[in-house]
């Protein structure tokens, strides 16, 4: 069993900072690539961070230059960091990571944690 456990939400005016932390914990082998997404009310889910095994980053457009993702492979926790948070950053944010766990390379998600940032 693999749990990936999200920390860090909250509410923030314009302008400002969150960090969000994601751990997993459980029967893990190796995780491969984690990833940070976010799904707005009435919007489909999207990758706003991506990091692999080997420290490679990708971000979207509208993220890049404000949002920086990083992993501590060793604790097994994906990071992000967000500063200059806009109005519409406001989503929930979930983690993700591509796990080896038990023999089997599975797909895992957090349960989401809540950016609201205010205008």
């Amino acid at each position: 069993q693999v749990q990936l456990v999200e920390s860090g939400g909250g509410l923030v005016q314009a302008g400002g900072s969150l960090r969000l932390s994601c751990a997993a914990s459980g029967s893990i082998f190796s995780i491969n690539a984690m990833g940070w997404y976010r799904q707005a009310p009435g919007k489909q889910r999207e990758l706003v961070a991506g990091i692999t095994s080997g420290g490679t980053t990708n971000y979207p457009d509208s993220v890049k230059g404000r949002f920086t993702i990083s992993r501590d492979n060793a604790k097994n926790t994906v990071y992000l960091q967000m500063n200059s948070l806009k109005p519409e950053d406001t989503a929930v944010y979930y983690c993700n990571a591509l796990i080896i766990s038990l023999g089997r390379y599975n797909n895992y998600w957090g349960q989401g944690t809540q950016v609201t940032v205010s205008s």
